[in-house]
């Protein structure tokens, strides 16, 4: 069923439930970005990283690996040990999550389908450029800027995006939060999907 081997069992329905893990991502120190540079015009890239994840009284840590293009997403989540979480693939207009148990659920976006299966919001739809460092183009948005000229903090559809690490141009370090939740990413790897 998935191509980056079998999901774990016994995997908790809600996702992400080892809250000693989450000290991971806080005591892994900085990541450094390999890869190639992403250009801020690119429209499709891949990135591997860990993400700490606090959502009401609940928790925990895992990694991502997701390929981005206009039409279509695939981001599998793994725990720290490499086991399958859950899978996120768009095509389209149509969200489709699989859990670790092998059950699929789908909806017209990501984050009505993570609140309803896993009880947090995955912003999806902001989170290509917001991981890339700038607002959705076309929506509002406030933006404030750090002594380079990059963005410090986004506040746009309902979330803050807080820059707290660069490697060159690209962010390697950012918390998107927003009322009940809150998600820390560190990119370790950058690469351009058409290469």
């Amino acid at each position: 069923m998935f191509s980056r081997g079998r999901f774990a069992s016994g995997c908790l329905a809600r996702c992400f439930a080892w809250p000693a893990l989450a000290a991971l991502l806080f005591a892994a120190g900085c990541a450094t970005l390999t890869g190639v540079p992403v250009e801020d015009s690119a429209l499709e890239f891949q990135l591997q990283g860990r993400i700490a994840l606090r959502y009401g009284n609940e928790g925990g840590s895992a990694r991502i690996d997701w390929r981005h293009a206009p039409a279509a997403d695939d981001l599998f989540v793994t725990n720290p040990m490499g086991q399958g979480i859950a899978r996120i693939s768009r095509q389209a207009e149509q969200v489709k999550l699989v859990t670790a148990d092998g059950k699929d659920y789908e909806a017209k976006d990501a984050e009505s389908l993570t609140e309803r299966v896993l009880g947090w919001r995955l912003p999806l739809a902001g989170l290509p450029d917001w991981v890339r460092g700038r607002p959705v183009p076309g929506r509002p948005a406030q933006v404030k800027k750090d002594d380079n000229g990059r963005p410090k903090e986004i506040a746009q559809d309902d979330w803050n995006v807080e820059y707290t690490a660069w490697q060159g141009e690209l962010p390697s370090r950012l918390t998107l939060s927003r009322t009940g939740i809150q998600i820390r990413l560190v990119v370790d790897q950058w690469t351009n999907a058409k290469q």
